[in-house]
């Protein structure tokens, strides 16, 4: 999960979190990043496998952005 400049947050899925953080801020990330420039990791969480890192994607996106603010609150840098 990222933080966009705007104060939004952005969920998707990669094998190589800080290769994806560097695309986005070059401005070949996803659609949504690119108008919310610079982005900055603020979540993550790694899986098994591609499958369980699509559903648990997905998992996220639906919850609420409080959930997500307490997701991010409780993370910390040295889990990088």
């Amino acid at each position: 999960m990222v933080e966009c400049a705007d104060g939004t947050l952005y969920t998707g899925s990669t094998n190589d979190v800080e290769k994806r953080v560097a695309t986005h801020n070059a401005g070949k990330g996803a659609k949504y990043t690119r108008s919310r420039l610079p982005v900055t990791i603020r979540y993550w969480e790694e899986c098994s496998d591609r499958s369980s890192a699509a559903t648990r994607e997905a998992a996220l996106k639906k919850i609420p952005r409080s959930e997500k603010e307490a997701l991010v609150a409780g993370f910390s840098s040295t889990q990088m």
